[in-house]
């Protein structure tokens, strides 16, 4: 009896950190976007993503999301990854650069951050791959955005930012999910859009975790 119980026991042990290792603690970096600016919290797409994973068979906790409406990627640096460092994270989603076109940040000086950004990411987390970039979306086409262009090109700006982010991830190996060309339909279906004419509506949020979803699960599965 002594023998089997010692069996048995071993057998649950040595089981242990393959459950552990598909739990996932999840925080999501960001800015409005992430944070679910036009909708309710319940309706931002880093809830709805949770929710589907784990209805997929991934157990998945959204353990932090500090992301804020308006910041930048130094906001990010200097609020969101204190908040990221003293999580158990092991997995991440980074969605951020709208706010820094918005507010005139240069590329050079986009790309060092989000490269500090990136790093920091990968060095605290158990396995470096399981972080996933997301594109900007194209305000330019909500029935405010023009209010945010300061004279320039919404789309040309805000698709060389994006060029960035897919230049690091791909330097990384790094799975990216794409917003930008979806996100133009703002600018032809309102129900897309929320009561503030710029961020996404519930729905809008909804057809961008569609996007999502299948890059995360397929990171994560």
């Amino acid at each position: 009896m002594k023998t089997l119980c010692i069996a048995f026991l071993t057998a649950v042990f040595l089981h242990l950190p393959t459950m552990e290792k598909n739990k996932y603690a999840y925080v999501a970096l960001g800015d409005s976007y992430t944070i679910g600016t036009g909708t309710t919290p319940e309706n931002s797409w880093p809830v709805l993503l949770s929710k589907h994973l784990s209805e997929s068979g991934i157990s998945i906790v959204l353990e932090a999301n500090p992301a804020h409406n308006g910041w930048t990627t130094k906001d990010v640096i200097e609020r969101e990854l204190p908040v990221f460092e003293s999580s158990s994270p092991s997995f991440t989603t980074l969605l951020i650069g709208v706010n820094d076109w918005v507010q005139g940040m240069d590329e050079k000086t986009f790309r060092k951050n989000l490269v500090y950004i990136i790093e920091k990411v990968q060095a605290k987390l158990p396995d470096k791959s399981k972080f996933v970039l997301i594109t900007i979306p194209d305000f330019g086409v909500t029935p405010t955005g023009a209010m945010y262009s300061n004279g320039r090109d919404i789309s040309k700006g805000i698709a060389e930012f994006n060029k960035i982010i897919l230049e690091e991830a791909k330097k990384r190996d790094l799975k990216t999910a794409d917003l930008y060309a979806q996100s133009k339909e703002m600018g032809k279906d309102r129900s897309l859009v929320a009561d503030d004419g710029l961020h996404p509506s519930a729905k809008g949020y909804a057809t961008w975790e569609k996007l999502i979803f299948p890059v995360v699960y397929g990171v994560l599965k």
